[in-house]
């Protein structure tokens, strides 16, 4: 929960963690992840307004993401806020979640059209049009695993605890790209990813050693899986830089906070692209949060978008 003014100012953004509780079993387990918003949802709410110093008669409106994500959590989300904005009069504005993600970055810079955002979290991967404000035209995304999903996986074959993609970081800047792991649909034209076959590839890898009773260098290993994972993220992205002239450049999402994902894209972007400005998402904004959806919804007020008491989760919700 979280109190922003005028989608520029964070008043408060608390986050009730669930990865301890994930961590047990390896990944988000949709019906704990339910039981955990149940269980937090009022306290959150209360100690964002007293974090902010704020009562429900200060607000102006009531955002509230509605999907994409899993249809649980999303429900309890949409309930409370439909609640809040009942009893308190206020109107209620619904917020496409990947949008948050991109708003999140107008915590740095404000924003100039046309811009183009590469959106990268455990389960979307997306390169993102935007002519104008609150405009989303999808130019290219993830055909079957997402970047994120994909370091979640294979952190468990390395024995690795979720959320992985930290630790695989880490790693992977202490080794190097030893084993040329493919790049699936680098070179095609078009702005798709793939990730399924890269993960494939390493669990084989991994395993045939294994079977072998070889021991493979966990950092080389790391840093293989990531190079590749970066180079057709970053390719991708030029690529459309390239076709679609833009002012700004955003990178947000769960996966942007992987620091040789951010060091890459500037070094490139700034090389081949030195009129784009790229902003990235805050590390601490890059993961879920509501004050991503405070920014991305008060733009979506001032636009008059607003929701009824029949809002219901969409877990499959696009742009």
């Amino acid at each position: 929960m979280s109190v922003v003014e005028d989608g520029h100012k964070i008043l408060s953004n608390i986050i009730a963690t669930q990865i301890d509780s994930h961590q047990r079993f390896g990944g988000v387990v949709p019906e704990v992840a339910s039981r955990h918003h149940i269980e937090q949802i009022t306290r959150c709410l209360d100690e964002a307004l007293d974090q902010a110093n704020v009562t429900y008669d200060d607000l102006k409106a009531v955002a509230i993401t509605y999907g994409p994500g899993l249809v649980g959590s999303l429900l309890v989300g949409v309930s409370a806020a439909k609640a809040v904005a009942w009893a308190h009069h206020l109107p209620l504005v619904p917020v496409n979640h990947m949008a948050g993600h991109i708003y999140a970055a107008r915590f740095v810079n404000e924003f100039v059209f046309p811009q183009m955002a590469l959106l990268v979290s455990g389960g979307h991967t997306e390169i993102v049009y935007m002519k104008d404000e609150y405009s989303f035209e999808i130019l290219g995304e993830t055909r079957d695993d997402a970047a994120g999903e994909a370091y979640d996986k294979i952190g468990r074959v390395l024995g690795v605890s979720y959320p992985a993609g930290k630790t695989i970081d880490e790693w992977a800047h202490a080794g190097h790209d030893t084993f040329h792991f493919p790049r699936a649909m680098e070179k095609d034209h078009n702005y798709d990813f793939s990730f399924s076959g890269l993960k494939s590839a390493f669990i084989n890898t991994f395993h045939n050693a294994e079977q072998r009773g070889e021991t493979l260098d966990r950092n080389d290993l790391a840093a293989s899986f990531q190079q590749s994972v970066v180079d057709v993220l970053v390719e991708k992205t030029l690529k459309a830089l390239q076709q679609y002239p833009v002012k700004q450049l955003i990178l947000a999402g769960g996966v942007a906070a992987n620091q040789g994902l951010r060091e890459r894209l500037e070094a490139d972007v700034t090389r081949q692209f030195p009129t784009v400005t790229l902003i990235k998402a805050p590390l601490k904004l890059c993961g879920d949060n509501a004050a991503m959806i405070g920014a991305a919804g008060e733009v979506a007020y001032r636009k008059g978008q607003r929701a009824d008491m029949s809002l219901n989760a969409m877990p499959g919700l696009s742009f």
